[in-house]
């Protein structure tokens, strides 16, 4: 049976070997939902799932679009403010 504080539906069950060759049953977090637009709340391409000790290891330009507003609003919703901006509206 597992511990206490594996018993809910916040872990998931990954089988995992192990160097001795025996198959375990290890408990890992969820991945979190995906990165959602501020303006459409669409969501994000090219923003990672991952949790926020995963995310510090990975470099700046792996976690989110290069690009005015990457990472923030989608690629419509930006093309579309900086369209605006331009138009002076």
């Amino acid at each position: 049976m597992p511990a206490k504080r594996h018993r809910n539906k916040t872990f998931r069950k990954v089988h995992v070997k192990t160097p001795g060759g025996k198959t375990v049953i290890q408990y890992k977090k969820k991945k979190p939902s995906k990165a959602i637009c501020a303006s459409c709340g669409d969501k994000l391409k090219g923003v990672p799932r991952e949790r926020p000790y995963k995310m510090q290891r990975m470099a700046k330009t792996i976690k989110r679009p290069e690009r005015p507003f990457g990472g923030v609003l989608c690629s419509k919703c930006s093309r579309a403010k900086i369209i605006s901006k331009v138009r002076g509206k």
